[in-house]
C-alpha cells in the first residue's frame, strides 16, 4: 500500500462522519438584485439570546484538539518509524528537537485543561479535526478550542447557530498571539477561568458571522479543505467521502434554468477572500455594494471581513507602515512647507499616525457591517467601470459575479469553493449565525 494510501486510510477514514454537518436544512427563497432567480436562504428559529449568563448549562465540554506540526509531520508519513522521520524532518532542516517540545508542551496543557474541568465536576471529551462530528458537537453544551486562533476558527466553523458557546484557551502564549482565545493569563490559571465559567462571572459576547449565498450552475461542487490537501493529494477533493445525499438538499435548480442556488453550510468569522487560485493572475469581477451601482473590477482579489477578522488578514492588507507616513509627509511638506513644521519627521509623531491609522481599521466584533477591501485595485485607464468605486469601505450587502478563470470563495483561510466564470456570490451578516462566545469578567 503506498503512503498516499496510508495516509487516506489513517487521516480521511472518519471524513464521512468529520463533515456530516452538511446535513438538510429547511430552505426559504430570496430575490437577488444581480441574479435573477430564486436565492436558497436557511431558514432559522434561533435569535440573540437574552438570558443571563448564569442560567448557561456546563455539565458536559468537548476539548477540540489543535493539530501540532508534529502531529501533521506524522501524519504525512504514516510509513516512516520514529527515527525515520527524525532523519527526513532534519534532512529538510526542520529542527525535530523543537517540534517534540512544542508538540509535548501543547498536550500537556491539553491534559490540564481536561483535568481543571473535571474537577469542576464538568464530564470532557477530547477530539481533534478528524473526529470533530456533529454526533459530539450535539452531546455537548460548550465547545472548547485549545490551541491557537486556527484551532478556534475549527471549532467555531462547526456551530452554525448562536446557541452554543465556543470558548477557547489559547495553549502556547509565547508563540501565538490567540485574539479569538480567552485572555492570555488564564492559560496559567486555568482553574480560575473554570470557575467564572461554572458560577457565570461572564458575558456573552455574540461575534457576527458572515453568510453566503451562491448562484451559478456547479455551486453544489464540493470545497477544497486547504489545511488538509497536503495531507489527502492536491486532487482529493473535500466531501470525496460523504454521501451524494447530503449535498443533494442544499441544492435548488429551477426547472426553467441551469442555474442552481445554495446557501453555503459554513458562515465566515473571520473573511471570505474571493480571487484567482493563482495570485499572479489578475482576478476580474463584478462588484456590487448595498443598493449601488455595478462595478467591473480589476484586481488581486477580494477580502470581505467580519469584526472579530478586522485584527487579522484584512488589518495586514491595510497596515499603514511608518515608511509610507514619513514619506507622504516628506511631499507635503515640500509641497506646502508653511503647513507643516521640520518636526513632522520626528519618529514619534510618525509612529503616532501610523498606529492611529491601524487602529481605525478595526471594528467591533457585534458589527452588523461588514468590512471590504478591493486587494491592488487596478485603478487606470479604463478600470473599474464605471469610476468611483472606493478601494476600501463597509457595506450590509455584497454581490460579486465571477469573471475569473480559476477562482475559489474562500472561508477563513480554511474551505475553497470553486468561483469561476458567471457565478454570484451574495454576502450578507444577520445575527441569527452569529457565534456565541463569553468575556470572563475581570476586577
Amino acid at each position: 500500500m503506498s503512503s498516499k494510501h496510508l495516509i487516506l486510510k489513517n487521516v480521511g477514514r472518519v471524513y464521512c462522519k468529520t463533515f456530516c454537518r452538511w446535513e438538510p436544512l429547511t430552505v426559504t427563497k430570496q430575490h437577488s438584485p444581480m441574479f435573477q432567480g430564486k436565492t436558497e436562504c436557511f431558514s432559522t428559529q434561533t435569535t440573540m439570546a437574552s438570558e443571563p449568563p448564569t442560567s448557561v448549562k456546563l455539565s458536559k465540554l468537548l476539548l477540540v484538539s489543535k493539530l501540532s506540526r508534529y502531529d501533521f509531520e506524522r501524519c504525512r508519513h504514516v510509513d516512516l518509524t520514529e527515527s525515520e522521520l527524525e532523519v527526513a524532518l532534519r534532512k529538510r532542516g526542520a529542527d525535530y528537537d523543537s517540534l517534540i517540545k512544542n508538540h509535548k508542551l501543547h498536550k500537556e496543557f491539553e491534559q490540564n485543561v481536561k483535568k481543571a474541568f473535571e474537577d469542576a465536576g464538568i464530564e470532557a471529551r477530547v477530539v481533534n479535526r478528524f473526529d470533530y462530528t456533529m454526533d459530539k458537537i450535539n452531546w455537548a453544551d460548550m465547545i472548547c478550542a485549545v490551541g491557537g486562533d486556527g484551532t478556534f476558527l475549527l471549532a467555531a466553523g462547526r456551530v452554525t447557530d448562536n446557541r452554543k458557546p465556543v470558548i477557547g484557551f489559547n495553549s502556547d502564549p509565547r508563540r501565538s498571539e490567540g485574539y479569538l482565545s480567552l485572555n492570555k493569563k488564564y492559560s496559567t490559571n486555568i482553574e480560575e477561568a473554570v470557575r467564572k465559567l461554572k458560577q457565570g462571572e461572564f458575558k456573552w459576547r455574540f461575534r457576527n458571522r458572515i453568510r453566503i449565498i451562491l448562484c451559478g450552475e456547479n455551486v453544489h461542487e464540493d470545497p477544497v479543505e486547504l489545511h488538509e490537501q497536503e495531507l489527502l493529494g492536491s486532487n482529493q477533493r473535500f466531501f470525496s467521502a460523504v454521501p451524494e445525499s447530503r449535498l443533494e438538499s442544499n441544492v435548488v435548480s429551477p426547472a426553467e434554468t441551469n442555474v442552481q442556488q445554495r446557501r453555503l453550510p459554513v458562515l465566515a468569522l473571520n473573511e471570505v477572500f474571493i480571487g484567482e487560485n493563482l495570485s499572479a493572475r489578475v482576478s476580474y469581477y463584478e462588484m456590487r455594494m448595498n443598493d449601488g451601482p455595478r462595478t467591473k473590477i480589476k484586481s488581486s482579489g477580494l477580502c470581505v471581513t467580519t469584526g472579530t477578522g478586522s485584527t487579522s488578514w484584512n488589518l495586514s492588507i491595510n497596515r499603514l507602515t511608518q515608511q509610507s507616513v514619513s514619506e507622504v509627509l516628506r511631499l507635503l511638506q515640500e509641497k506646502r512647507p508653511e503647513l507643516l513644521p521640520a518636526l513632522t519627521h520626528e519618529s514619534a509623531l510618525v509612529q503616532d499616525l501610523a498606529d492611529e491609522f491601524n487602529s481605525s481599521l478595526v471594528f467591533s466584533a457585534e458589527d452588523t457591517r461588514m468590512g471590504y477591501t478591493i486587494r491592488d485595485l487596478i485603478s487606470a485607464g479604463v478600470w473599474p467601470q464605471p469610476k468611483g468605486v472606493e478601494p476600501r469601505g463597509f457595506a450590509s450587502r455584497i454581490e460579486v459575479k465571477s469573471r475569473c478563470l480559476d477562482a475559489g470563495l474562500v472561508v477563513d483561510g480554511g474551505l475553497s469553493f470553486r468561483f469561476n466564470d458567471g457565478t454570484v456570490a451574495i454576502l450578507e451578516i444577520h445575527e441569527s449565525d452569529a457565534l456565541r462566545t463569553v468575556d470572563l469578567n475581570e476586577p
